[in-house]
């Protein structure tokens, strides 16, 4: 359990769907109703805190904010509750805390606030922010095991125990600055992350007027949960078929980089807002707000704005065309338009364009047949009918899951053999080849223009092995794939592709992991962790084990799912390494501190970059097969080509 820790959470911006969450909380009792669906990212401003365990709840700040004051009580529910009930800034905290005190075995934990640069009232949920924050302390400081979503969910139920009543989108600044898309179907709640293909100047600014926020949902929610007038039926289009259907094609456009689509949905968002929603209530026809998007000086340096949260003369946000834009565009509103206003800025995700390979083993379980072939030279027949070398095929899916340079570590004598195989064939040898296999032959020589190599010249383990291409990875994620593995996808996306969008999702350190027996665990390393999504397919690993015994992975190792079943899960053979992993591989070979006997192994390392960092453990939906065994090679021949196995 961590002792003393740094805590970040930021506010949070709702870009589309705003209102579908109570909106779509109306299916309980109509079930003809859409589901609610919002776009929501966190921004970069936020709330700071140092946070440790303590045998009261204390929540205190030198800021100017707190005026002094500070929250102190002991971790009984009933005060907590009676705090929470009566207001104001602590009420939150105090909420939250009481959630936490009726559903886990904790202490209290101290709380110092250290900056806060969240506007606050403006639509951006600085109670959400702290909320999320109170319970994250407590995950962290008392090792809770809650995922993302956990986080989330007692955030939500302690700010439910205030006068607030929040809405059910706020808390998704637990993730984040990034966008995150949640549903909402009756009571529950899904999120997941969403890709950013480029990045977005957004430019959020205060309109310095008034709304009646309480009004514009009174007024709202009179449309529901059934239609009894055709302003009703406008209403409820417009948050949930309209809202589906916008959402959509924002989701492709983030996704792709198309910053000027999102600019025209934006625009299209808020023309369909003020067509069927705006007249249901006399506050949504917000003249300022109107003021400010049709003004052609703001016009000039934008793609496209709309309204935040309720709508109304609140907040704006703007899609500016460039960096250099928003801060024009940040200055005018300020000097020009008296708006305060701050920046938030979307980029997307490192991208993997690297992949290592290690092939430098001399294949003892596979001996004699790799006295004349290397292990990664055997043949399999692939899904196309071509009976191919296993690296080839391992080398067709990186190349197709778009990376760019591979980088394959051998040993200095097996230099000769790569070369070899991709060398142009000659003329004579050429012309004999089919149309199909003459293809292949193009192909290959064309992989062999994304590869480089890196000698071992001394077998010092699997850690080793992977350090020694620390400066081709320089500051870059690299994919890790080992040779004595092929993968075969049960979708249309194969299963490298998979591993690497998962990585895009979190940007941590991520082992694709596979599902094995129990009494199979002692052959690999096993993860353990809790998962982040309903599809159980992202799991927030919190410990690494090498071939443990069965005994052990039955007390300490299995995952249970949603359905109570205790499962245990295994390395794929695939890894997205961050720079971390290099940086800790570096001080301990350097250090001179094996891992694993007398050789620097991986898993140890991977270990302590989860503890600093976090790590990740992704399940792709795809087969993972052997050719480093002899019955497992059998298997691998008979089936991996055979798509209907």
């Amino acid at each position: 359990m961590e002792k003393n820790i740094e805590l970040f959470v930021p506010g949070r911006l709702c870009l589309f769907g705003e209102h579908s969450d109570w909106a779509g909380m109306y299916r309980s009792t109509n079930s003809a109703l859409c589901r609610g669906q919002a776009v929501v990212t966190g921004i970069e401003q936020g709330i700071y805190a140092v946070c440790e365990r303590s045998e009261e709840f204390i929540v205190r700040s030198d800021l100017e904010f707190y005026k002094g004051e500070e929250l102190r009580s002991e971790m009984d529910s009933e005060k907590l509750i009676n705090i929470a009930s009566e207001g104001g800034f602590f009420s939150y905290v105090a909420g939250v805390a009481s959630y936490i005190n009726d559903n886990y075995s904790v202490g209290g934990v101290k709380i110092n606030v250290t900056r806060m640069d969240l506007p606050l009232k403006s639509g951006l949920s600085s109670s959400a922010a702290i909320c999320v924050l109170v319970a994250r302390a407590f995950n962290r400081l008392y090792n809770l095991k809650m995922n993302v979503q956990g986080e989330m969910q007692a955030a939500f139920r302690g700010e439910q125990r205030t006068p607030s009543r929040c809405g059910r989108l706020d808390q998704a600044c637990a993730y984040g600055v990034k966008p995150v898309l949640m549903g909402f179907d009756g009571i529950e709640i899904s999120s997941r992350p969403l890709r950013v293909g480029a990045t977005f100047n957004w430019v959020i600014a205060n309109l310095m007027a008034s709304k009646d926020t309480i009004k514009i949902l009174a007024d709202l929610n009179k449309c529901f949960p059934f239609a009894e007038s055709d302003l009703d039926r406008s209403v409820q289009e417009a948050l949930g078929p309209d809202n589906l259907r916008f959402n959509e094609a924002v989701i492709r456009a983030l996704s792709e980089g198309d910053k000027a689509k999102v600019g025209r949905l934006m625009d299209e968002v808020q023309e369909n807002f003020d067509k069927k929603v705006a007249p249901a209530c006399t506050e949504l026809r917000a003249p300022v707000l109107h003021s400010v998007l049709k003004d052609p000086e703001i016009r000039k340096l934008i793609f496209g704005g709309k309204g935040v949260g309720s709508q109304g003369d609140g907040t704006v946000q703007f899609l500016a065309k460039s960096d250099s834009d928003a801060e024009k565009l940040c200055q005018y509103l300020e000097k020009k338009r008296g708006m305060p206003s701050f920046r938030l800025t979307l980029k997307p995700g490192q991208q993997i364009r690297k992949a290592v390979v290690p092939l430098a083993g001399f294949g003892t379980r596979v001996f004699p047949a790799t006295k004349s072939v290397k292990k990664c030279f055997l043949p399999v027949p692939d899904k196309d009918g071509l009976l191919k070398p296993a690296i080839l095929i391992l080398l067709e899916e990186l190349i197709d899951s778009g990376i760019e340079d591979i980088a394959l570590i051998i040993g200095e004598e097996d230099r000769a053999d790569f070369d070899e195989f991709f060398t142009p064939l000659s003329t004579e040898h050429l012309s004999k080849l089919p149309d199909d296999k003459r293809y292949m032959e193009e192909r290959i020589e064309d992989i062999g223009k994304h590869i480089r190599y890196i000698y071992q010249k001394e077998r010092l383990g699997f850690g080793h092995a992977v350090y020694l291409a620390r400066d081709f990875a320089k500051d870059d994620p690299v994919l890790l794939t080992l040779g004595d593995f092929l993968y075969r996808s049960n979708n249309e996306i194969n299963a490298t592709k998979q591993v690497m969008d998962a990585f895009y999702e979190t940007g941590k350190l991520l082992i694709a992991l596979m599902e094995v027996p129990k009494e199979r665990v002692v052959h690999y390393g096993i993860v353990h962790g809790i998962w982040e999504n309903e599809d159980e397919t992202l799991l927030k690993a919190d410990s690494m084990v090498e071939k443990p015994t069965g005994d052990y992975a039955s007390e300490y190792l299995g995952v249970m799912n949603s359905r109570k079943e205790k499962k245990y899960y295994a390395t794929f053979g695939e890894y997205v390494l961050t720079p971390e992993v290099f940086s800790e591989l570096d001080r301990v070979i350097k250090g001179g501190s094996p891992t694993e006997g007398q050789e620097f192994g991986l898993t140890a390392v991977l270990d302590t970059v989860r503890e600093k960092y976090g790590m990740n453990g992704f399940l792709p939906d795809a087969e993972c097969f052997d050719i480093g065994l002899p019955e497992e090679y059998v298997r691998t021949v008979s089936q991996f080509g055979n798509i209907h196995e």
